[in-house]
């Protein structure tokens, strides 16, 4: 067979393109192993701890148990006072009985007056600066180890084999829930094992005691003086892992993965700074600026209600003299709802307040009143405001408006109580509004009806498809019942009167305020 010119041009240009194909595709394929040795390298360049120089992993060929293996466990320390602390005599203690182990001092700026470190301490700051790559303030940029235990400021080592005992502590549980050990510092009194329970949804956190056993307690919170031991890999999963104050930021996170702690009854670590301040003023300093921090950490974690162990309660939210958690509330839709949460419980809070209130001067000033549209029924369901609403409604008779005093001249303006409440008429309708205060606009709302021919009626209307005529006779007689915590009045036969309102099945179906825009999941109650 004769192969023309043709023919073998065509064959040889084949023939070269392959080959270029070839040395092309090599050519990339060591470009990117190059960079894969470049990426390497510029994060072994990262691992020394900012500002104080060192890297953490230059131990790692120091065994710790003298089996030519690195070591497993980095120790850090994140909570200390730049005005009293004695994070320099934690490092010597810890470095003099095993200098393999690499120690981190951890702080969110850099401390003033400087920490004072022994050789093979090293301070992380976690600010960012201008004119440093993002890993040198990235903690997990610089923990090599398969472990880190969480130190407070203080402590002192004494035993110097406690790691292995927590390492095989935590190994022992496998790939079961429980993630962290702990052990007490001093006594074992000085901890508390808690179980903590988060409601994202209801912006709550719920602190119990928990049960002790003999052989330790396993739980899902701590309070108190311990030090923790926790996968680096675990911690670094977490969203704030170095987060102020460090055990709520902790175990609010490793609750919600559904991850448990085990505190031992021994070994305790001991302490010879403790207390920990040498005087009432520091101790002061340490109080406020813990409480502001727990503030701030609250507040990015969308915590605005803790139910302590004790039974206190400590809020985060808004108050009568700051705006209400949430801004004008749009399709009848406010903000919280498009997160998948509810309306905060400081809110729910003032909104309860505000409606004790507004029912108590009604009442005294002879103003016939019932429990209105969602708030009656929030009554009916729950005996109390739906867990999702954002105002109370009341209906009132318009003829009794001449009997409170609160109400009869607000055509001239808006009024402040003796108690801080503005009543005023609202822009939006011929209604009233009753304020909780002139900085939080959380409010009740007071609806004015008169009789006409035996049915109950308005000059005006909104378009909530709730603001509709009813007989009379639902108010004839209005009966008490529970709500908000207080008992108020509601139309007398309130399945029908719901059902007028809403349409049938409204108590048994609940929905948010506009389903178009945000549907509730039922499923999910």
């Amino acid at each position: 067979m004769r192969i023309s010119l043709c023919q073998g041009l065509l064959t040889g240009a084949i023939i070269l393109n392959l080959l270029i194909l070839y040395y092309v595709s090599r050519a990339q394929q060591q470009m990117m192993e190059k960079r894969k040795e470049l990426g390497r390298g510029s994060r072994r360049a990262a691992r020394p701890a900012s500002l104080l120089g060192g890297a953490l992993g230059e131990h790692e060929g120091m065994a710790v148990e003298g089996h030519g293996r690195g070591p497993r466990v980095s120790i850090l320390l994140r909570e200390f006072e730049n005005f009293e602390n004695y994070v320099g005599d934690v490092a010597n203690s810890f470095l003099r009985q095993r200098p393999e182990l690499p120690f981190l001092a951890v702080a969110d700026t850099f401390p003033y007056p400087p920490l004072v470190l022994p050789e093979g301490a090293r301070l992380l700051v976690l600010s960012p600066s201008p004119d440093q790559p993002p890993q040198a303030h990235r903690p997990e940029f610089h923990v090599q180890t398969e472990f880190v235990l969480l130190v407070p400021d203080g402590v002192e080592l004494e035993q110097p084999r406690v790691f292995e005992r927590l390492i095989k502590e935590l190994e022992g549980e496998g790939g079961g829930p429980v993630r962290l050990v702990a052990v007490p510092v001093l006594t074992r009194s000085a901890v508390q094992c808690l179980h903590l329970r988060i409601n994202l949804k209801e912006w709550t956190a719920t602190y119990s005691p928990a049960a002790s056993g003999s052989s330790g307690s396993v739980c899902t919170a701590l309070q108190g003086d311990a030090v923790v031991l926790i996968r680096t890999e675990d911690l670094f999963n977490l969203s704030v892992p170095l987060g102020r104050p460090l055990f709520p930021a902790l175990f609010i996170q490793t609750t919600l993965r559904g991850w448990k702690v085990k505190l031992l009854e021994s070994p305790c670590f001991s302490a010879n700074h403790r207390p920990l301040f040498s005087s009432a003023h520091n101790q002061w300093k340490a109080d406020t600026r813990l409480k502001e921090a727990t503030g701030k950490l609250m507040r990015s974690f969308g915590l605005k209600r803790l139910l302590l162990p004790e039974g206190k309660e400590q809020w985060f939210g808004c108050t009568k003299e700051t705006p209400r958690c949430f801004g004008t509330v749009q399709d009848d839709t406010p903000d919280y709802l498009y997160l998948d949460r509810w309306t905060p419980p400081c809110c729910l809070k003032a909104l309860r307040e505000t409606t004790k209130y507004v029912i108590n001067v009604l009442e005294s000033s002879g103003v016939r009143y019932w429990l209105e549209g969602g708030s009656l029924l929030g009554a009916v369901r729950h005996q109390d405001i739906i867990p999702w609403d954002y105002d109370v409604d009341l209906g009132i008779y318009l003829e009794d408006v001449p009997n409170c005093d609160h109400l009869k001249n607000l055509d001239s303006g808006s009024l402040v109580d003796a108690n801080g409440y503005v009543w005023e008429r609202a822009v939006e309708g011929d209604f009233y509004r009753v304020q909780y205060s002139e900085a939080n606009h959380l409010h009740v709302d007071l609806w004015p009806f008169y009789s006409r021919n035996g049915v109950m009626t308005k000059d005006t209307w909104t378009e909530h498809k709730q603001d509709v005529e009813f007989p009379e006779h639902f108010l004839q007689p209005l009966v008490p019942m529970p709500f908000a915590g207080i008992t108020a009045y509601g139309p007398n036969n309130q399945r029908a009167f719901l059902e007028l309102k809403f349409g049938e099945g409204v108590i048994e179906n609940p929905q948010y305020p506009n389903p178009v825009k945000k549907r509730l999941d039922r499923s999910k109650l």
